[in-house]
């Protein structure tokens, strides 16, 4: 089987996608906008660059005909494009099949309702698609909306070679909160900093723990020295990939305080829960699906620092509901959120599309 990949090369996810494949024999390569490039990521799958020749959205058919010269020589059972609005265009556009489109999150949230031009972009590519894939039900309903085709429900899990619970990483001595991900209010990074203040009144060994970097780090400090935590607080700045499951087992309790529904699938909490760390996010996207509400932690309304604080509270003063959520947490992820399940998933469904010869 060949699959070509239409996607970001720096993606965490395209790549795991692409040496995936690679790794089960799958002859692949990926293709990828300029500003998209990885080079690291370049020197374990052959990457192309699309050329961007126009502005703004016109890129997009003036790299078509890149694209189509790449499909020519490289002749893919699948093209499968990652992200309906750009990608997924691109690939729309060039009519090629067996084609594959991905939804991501703010492509399929937002995306359409930015403009008519836009919903026509997304009408356009998902009836181009000859099987449209999502990492959530919630994400798939949201699709539906633009299509009667039927969704496949392709989840991003996690290595539980990788992500698992280590020993000896916690002090015993304080309670650390802390949350991986990007430093942008899409996120909710100033409702957790919030919430934390809150409860370190009442919990001073606390301290909080922030990995990630992004946009609004310098912002994100500042409140911490307003609030009069900083000197509890860590921002690490970006950690590598490998290091993240380091950093998520040094926490007693991870959140992820959402804002916005494009939080598609929540990979983050998912890889919380895989290390046995209970969670605490709020009810956006594919969050809830993903999250047991009391059982593998807890789920609060977004935007709601008050809540965000009474849930951490409820954690901080019950160790034995920490242990069990931990435990449900791991049990859950092995369940539904294995990646090597995940991937075989899709896969099994590459092979029964090209079996059956499927096409819009």
């Amino acid at each position: 089987m060949k699959v070509l990949l239409l996607a970001p090369s720096k993606s965490i996810h395209t790549q795991k996608w692409a040496l995936f494949y690679k790794n089960n024999g799958i002859e692949v390569k990926v293709v990828t906008f300029s500003d998209h490039y990885s080079e690291e990521n370049a020197r374990d799958i052959d990457t192309i660059v699309l050329p961007k020749l126009l502005p703004g959205k016109l890129s997009y058919i003036s790299s078509v005909f890149a694209l189509k010269k790449v499909l020519k020589q490289f002749k893919p059972d699948i093209l499968h494009a990652h992200y309906v609005s750009s990608y997924g265009f691109i690939g729309a556009l060039a009519n090629y099949h067996t084609f594959y489109v991905s939804v991501w999150g703010r492509d399929i949230f937002q995306f359409p309702q930015q403009g008519n031009l836009n919903r026509r972009i997304v009408d356009f590519t998902l009836k181009k698609a000859d099987v449209i894939c999502s990492t959530s039900h919630v994400m798939a309903k949201e699709t539906n909306k633009y299509t009667d085709k039927k969704i496949y429900i392709t989840p991003f899990g996690v290595d539980l070679a990788k992500f698992k619970p280590v020993g000896g990483m916690k002090t015993g001595e304080t309670f650390t909160l802390g949350t991986v991900k990007a430093l942008s209010d899409k996120y909710g990074i100033a409702d957790l900093i919030h919430a934390f203040a809150t409860i370190h009144k009442s919990y001073p060994t606390s301290n909080l723990l922030i990995v990630g970097d992004g946009p609004q780090r310098a912002e994100y400090e500042e409140l911490t020295r307003t609030l009069g935590i900083d000197a509890i607080t860590t921002f690490t700045g970006r950690v590598l990939n490998d290091k993240v499951p380091e950093y998520i087992n040094k926490m007693d309790i991870f959140a992820v305080p959402s804002t916005e529904d494009s939080e598609s699938f929540g990979v983050a909490a998912v890889e919380s829960m895989a290390c046995g760390i209970p969670v605490v996010v709020s009810n956006v996207g594919g969050l809830p699906e993903v999250v047991l509400e009391g059982k593998t932690g807890f789920v609060v309304e977004k935007e709601n620092p008050s809540q965000l604080a009474d849930a951490f509270i409820k954690l901080l003063e019950d160790p034995e509901l920490r242990r069990k959520m931990g435990l449900n947490g791991i049990e859950h992820v092995k369940e539904n959120y294995n990646w090597l399940d995940n991937a075989n998933g899709m896969l099994n469904l590459y092979e029964e599309t090209l079996n059956k010869g499927m096409k819009s």
